[in-house]
């Protein structure tokens, strides 16, 4: 028996999404029209068209202002990685070809968690471009950078350290106190902490954090690399400050309920060297888009 054929379903327009998108972010038809280079008459007829295709108001109007509907917000980041997507399909094809060495450096915990999937995604429109990624703390990726052997290089910020001159923020993110699932170190008095080296910001807020609520704890082991500070806590002799994207089982997140203080966040920064060849600037984009991209997604309904 012939299997039944697949109702066919319209096309999304890329420029009736990139009308959408202009006026969801002014929450104005007549400034979005302006970005569009359309008349206001025009962006609403695009509106409106976008709305019959999905069968779904997408915005709430009246005389003073722009609302966005329900359906309105879910369509946003489906509107935002459709024309990033779209983006990337013509950059391929249209880009000329670069070729190169690319050197970066990366804390190891971003090193072996996210920067992979970047790394994979660029290799899809820069396949001549090799990248060699050093791991170390950021203190020392800077320090590589200062002598030249880094082309760019991601490093971690305190949550309201002020990036020095040539860093740039690509990410945020909140910091939470890390222990094993039905492990008791946290019960423990002083409270022992797995930690990196002096200057990582994970370690200054957690001190801060700690010292401010009255707690005592103790260093009971110093780690460069994130895996090791997550085996002390593996075997349930102390617990870390993490981000939040590492808390995966068998660990869990332990916070006031446990009697501990809140940590705060960290910043991701971005610098690059005075001088980047074209493989470099590439790749450099690519990563603040990448990131871009990310939050887009995670701030999506």
């Amino acid at each position: 028996m012939a299997l039944a054929e697949s109702p066919t379903l319209p096309d999304l327009d890329i420029d009736l999404l990139r009308t959408f998108l202009a006026v969801a972010e002014t929450r104005s038809f007549t400034k979005a029209a302006h970005c569009v280079f359309r008349t206001p008459s025009a962006v609403s007829m695009q509106i409106k068209k976008l709305e019959d295709v999905l069968q779904r108001p997408l915005f709430i109007r009246d005389s003073r202002s722009v609302h966005l509907t329900g359906d309105g917000e879910a369509l946003t980041g489906f509107a935002r990685r459709i024309l990033a997507l779209n983006e990337e399909a013509v950059r391929h094809f249209r880009s000329p070809p670069i070729e190169g060495v690319v050197r970066i450096g990366a804390p190891d915990d971003f090193g072996t968690r996210r920067l992979p999937a970047i790394l994979a995604r660029f290799a899809q429109t820069h396949s001549a471009v090799q990248v060699d990624v050093t791991m170390e703390s950021s203190k020392r990726l800077l320090d590589l950078m200062d002598r030249g052997e880094l082309d760019l290089t991601l490093i971690t910020l305190g949550e309201d350290e002020q990036p020095s001159d040539g860093v740039e923020v690509v990410a945020r993110e909140k910091l939470v106190w890390a222990g094993l699932t039905g492990g008791c170190a946290h019960r423990r008095d002083p409270i022992p902490l797995a930690l990196a080296d002096f200057d990582c910001s994970w370690r200054v807020a957690a001190f801060a954090a700690l010292e401010d609520s009255g707690l005592a704890y103790r260093v009971a082991y110093t780690s460069p690399h994130w895996a090791g500070q997550r085996a002390a806590i593996l075997a349930d002799l102390a617990i870390a400050p993490f981000p939040v994207s590492l808390i995966e089982v068998p660990l869990r997140r332990l916070d006031e309920r446990h009697g501990l203080p809140s940590i705060g966040g960290y910043q991701m920064g971005l610098k690059r060297g005075p001088s980047l060849g074209p493989a470099a600037s590439a790749f450099a984009d690519h990563v603040v888009t990448s990131f871009a991209e990310e939050s887009a997604i995670a701030a999506a309904p």
